[in-house]
């Protein structure tokens, strides 16, 4: 039986490769806080690695794969991977394409360029705290460290609030902004995909980056918007708006109008990247209505309220703001 150490694993993407390797018979281990209750199963470790000591609930043990998405300060990575290098097979550290340097032209693949980061850093910035945990993990692992640069992440157990925000809004109905245009492509990756090919990832081996978010194009902004509204009881009536409006009228892409951007530099750097190396080692994404649906559903199962991690920021348009710009203002 294969055994994963879990580093986390009781929220989204965590939470998500835990239940993976749970349906595959593994056998695994979560490494949390205690904040948050793990899935059924598993064999639970508690240490806070941000603390001094914290990681001495993990001074013994083997396992062949260790996973790890931490996102803070990357002497947490260093410091488990370090502890872990001599009784793990394989380490996977969940990283981001942000760690590219801005901007990232469209079709960049993983031999891009990169902000600057270090193992030995404290927290300074998302990008190259990533970047430096993906040098950790290096340092300690070499060739055995798997760095999964995942794009936007969408799907059940959302703790970010994008997905979730577009599903309240088009549930309320009425004339609702729809950024366009509608053909613009959109790249993301249902957490369960990226779980997946992690784990499959991890069990043959493979190790350096990888952007692992689906194919340019495999869905666009209206299919997915359109699939939010179907899948909430078609309430909602979709109205494009050109991006010079929504620009004139100061309303924020990513924030206000979460998991959209205009056509442009932004664009090219989020939704246009080459992830011809993930496919080719065998990722498969569902479409994204099967996401949309899901995701629904999870919300509708814990109430309608999606948890949102305290180190980030509230999601969505104000419905003032929204009508202001619809011309719906009394």
């Amino acid at each position: 039986m294969k055994k994963l150490l879990m580093l986390g694993g009781t929220e989204f993407v965590g939470r998500a490769i835990t239940e993976d390797a749970l349906q595959r018979g593994w056998e695994v281990t979560v490494f949390h806080r205690g904040r948050h209750a793990p899935p059924a199963g598993v064999r639970t470790v508690r240490g806070d690695r941000t603390e001094p000591g914290g990681l001495a609930a993990l001074a013994e043990g083997t396992w062949d794969f260790v996973a790890d998405t931490w996102s803070g300060a990357p002497t947490a990575v260093r410091d488990a991977a370090r502890l872990l290098a001599g009784r793990a097979g394989h380490y996977t550290y969940v990283s981001s394409r942000s760690v590219y340097a801005y901007p990232a032209p469209a079709g960049q693949a993983e031999d891009g360029p990169l902000v600057e980061g270090s193992p030995d850093a404290g927290a300074t910035a998302y990008a190259e705290d990533k970047r430096g945990g993906e040098l950790a993990a290096r340092a300690a692992f070499g060739d055995r460290a798997l760095l999964v640069r995942a794009g936007l992440i969408l799907g059940p157990y959302e703790n970010v609030g994008r997905l979730p925000w577009w599903l309240d809004r088009t549930a309320r109905g009425g004339p609702t902004l729809a950024p366009g245009p509608r053909d613009l492509p959109m790249q993301y990756i249902d957490v369960r995909d990226l779980a997946h090919w992690t784990l499959d990832a991890a069990e043959a081996g493979l190790g350096g980056p990888y952007d692992v978010v689906s194919a340019p194009g495999h869905t666009t902004t209206g299919a997915f918007l359109d699939a939010c509204a179907a899948v909430t009881g078609g309430a909602a009536e979709l109205r494009w708006t050109d991006p010079e409006r929504i620009a004139e009228a100061g309303v924020e892409p990513w924030t206000e109008l979460p998991c959209w951007l205009p056509p442009g530099e932004l664009h090219d750097h989020m939704f246009r990247s080459d992830v011809g190396k993930a496919l080719a080692a065998g990722l498969r994404c569902r479409p994204v209505e099967e996401t949309v649906a899901d995701t629904w559903a999870w919300l509708r199962s814990i109430g309608g309220v999606a948890p949102l991690r305290p180190d980030r920021s509230s999601k969505g348009l104000d419905p003032e703001r929204e009508a202001a710009l619809l011309g719906l203002g009394g």
